[in-house]
């Protein structure tokens, strides 16, 4: 069930517990540089591992970033194929560290439709991983929010038709649950780098009530410090839900 603020007033300030990452900006990096784009996304893959790093320090307990959108196959096929060899290439070579440091894994997502190596990979990092109780690295991979809520819409619709779900029972609880992050909490905070003050199609249910920050700062260049600040920012906010 999804976790929701309780009725009555703000919630306590504190770190957030959920803090969600929209990676923009690998692209204008590399072109700033004259820069091939795959060094872009090369870079970015180095700030993957800068944030994954730095969450738990800060007392973030899940971290979710958007690494490939339902959007992102509209890409020429030479730069789709980059990123995902820059997938596999990250999993062989972070997935000891990753167990070692107590991160546990969970994808959302249709990543199943991604090319058979890469979800062979996957599905071996989430099996390696499933026993740790550290640091939740969330990955959305082939994720949009739009095909998420439609496919929790026909998923009712499914259960309504067989008999299991009376529709007059279908609460905002009932649709959580089948979405992708179910077994998620909603993020606090949504952060997005490189100067975009857009959602992008990116768990538009769940940040009903988020935080926002957005920040100059390409992904590539996103730090340890960068991290810390945009959760100060969320500190410093009072999250009202509607209320006063």
């Amino acid at each position: 069930m999804t976790a929701r603020p309780a009725p009555g007033g703000p919630a306590e300030q504190s770190a957030p517990r959920h803090v969600a990452i929209i990676m923009d900006g690998n692209g204008r990096w590399a072109t700033a540089r004259r820069l091939p784009r795959a060094a872009g996304h090369k870079a970015g893959a180095d700030a993957v591992r800068r944030a994954v790093e730095t969450a738990p320090r800060i007392g973030i307990e899940v971290l979710t970033l958007y690494a490939f959108s339902s959007e992102n196959w509209k890409r020429p096929e030479e730069e789709v194929g980059y990123l995902f060899g820059l997938l596999k290439q990250y999993l062989r070579s972070e997935i000891a560290e990753l167990d070692q440091n107590n991160v546990r894994l969970q994808l959302i997502g249709d990543w199943r439709a991604l090319p058979a190596d890469a979800v062979s990979l996957l599905e071996s990092a989430l099996e390696r991983l499933s026993g740790n109780t550290g640091l939740t690295l969330v990955i959305a991979l082939n994720y949009g929010a739009r095909d998420e809520l439609v496919r929790a819409a026909r998923r009712l619709a499914e259960r309504s038709r067989d008999g299991e779900l009376d529709p007059a029972d279908i609460d905002e609880d009932v649709l959580a649950a089948e979405l992708f992050t179910a077994r998620l909490p909603d993020p606090d905070l949504v952060i997005r780098t490189s100067g975009e003050e857009r959602l992008s199609n990116f768990l538009l249910w769940q940040a009903a009530y988020s935080e926002l920050v957005f920040t100059p700062v390409l992904w590539p260049d996103f730090g340890a410090e960068d991290l810390r600040q945009a959760c100060a920012e969320f500190t410093a906010r009072e999250r009202r839900y509607g209320g006063l």
